[in-house]
């Protein structure tokens, strides 16, 4: 009998996370599998956004429940800590300064994962906001980050998404309310997504 737990709840998480392995092993391949990269965050990053939509519509225990919360978590790191740096190093950033600024982001995105999950534990209650940058946005802002390789040489490129990580960084950790997405924002971010996806799938 297999520990964990096997259901339809937790299938988006698994395969968002099994995008962003696949997107590790694009970065790889070289600079030219960037925008394949990029690409599989999206896609993790659409996963990470349905994922508990979709939980919530299965009938689940308090501890299918909490399966779910910590799998969620540990997916993250995966999906918007690790999968990053991945792509970072396929950029080449690995000047001391690049490489200090990437550390910075793999703690504050752990940090703030960590806080996250205790500040779940210490509040029953549904959260309209969120403390911090949520990392899944990541997913987001990187992918329209990098559109700047297109207008910018490369050194002033390097440059500018050093300082966007920094940034990511430090809203990570900083105590601002982030609002959290319901409602229409369901449909403005797959919409953009599939935007970005065609865009770097099909035109560039």
């Amino acid at each position: 009998m297999l520990i964990g737990k096997w259901n339809k709840s937790v299938i988006l998480t698994y395969v968002g996370m099994c995008v962003s392995i696949f997107g590790m092993y694009v970065c790889f391949k070289g600079e030219s599998m960037l925008k394949a990269g990029m690409s599989c965050l999206i896609i993790a990053g659409i996963c990470d956004l349905f994922d508990g939509v979709v939980a919530r519509t299965c009938k689940r225990t308090e501890s299918e429940k909490e399966f779910g919360v910590q799998l969620d978590s540990l997916v993250d790191v995966i999906d918007f800590i690790a999968f990053p740096i991945c792509l970072f190093m396929n950029m080449k950033l690995t000047a001391w300064y690049q490489l200090l600024v990437i550390a910075v982001f793999a703690v504050c995105g752990i940090a703030r994962l960590a806080y996250f999950n205790i500040s779940l534990e210490n509040n029953s209650e549904p959260v309209s906001y969120y403390s911090g940058l949520p990392v899944t946005y990541t997913a987001m802002i990187l992918p329209l980050g990098y559109l700047l390789s297109y207008i910018c040489t490369p050194e002033l490129f390097k440059l500018i998404f050093t300082a966007l990580i920094f940034m990511i960084a430090l809203l990570q950790i900083l105590n601002v309310n982030i609002k959290k997405p319901k409602g229409i924002a369901y449909l403005i971010f797959p919409v953009l997504a599939v935007a970005m996806l065609c865009l770097y799938l099909v035109i560039l």
